[in-house]
């Protein structure tokens, strides 16, 4: 899908994505393709819920959010945002 794809059909995508209880693979899978969604349609930051257990899931999504291309910047979630169980995620600017 394109840009116009996205304004054009008025596709909502919500602000948050969650992650919790699936694989490491299955959570990356499907993480590309929302940040995909959410950049196209115009969000300019996101919720990562991957829940706080033993951190495997946390550091894995972090790392790859450090290398995207459409994310700019990320951290871990603060009071009232879910912390350690979340990430905060700036999308880079269009």
């Amino acid at each position: 899908m394109n840009k116009d794809d996205y304004q054009g059909k008025k596709i909502t995508v919500p602000d948050e994505i969650r992650l919790r209880h699936l694989t490491v693979d299955e959570a990356l899978f499907l993480l590309d393709q929302y940040l995909h969604d959410a950049f196209m349609a115009g969000l300019i930051q996101v919720r990562v819920v991957h829940g706080k257990g033993t951190g495997t899931l946390r550091q894995a999504i972090q790392k790859v959010l450090a290398k995207h291309s459409l994310v700019k910047s990320y951290r871990i979630g603060g009071y009232g945002e879910g912390g350690t169980g979340v990430t905060i995620v700036q999308l880079a600017d269009k």
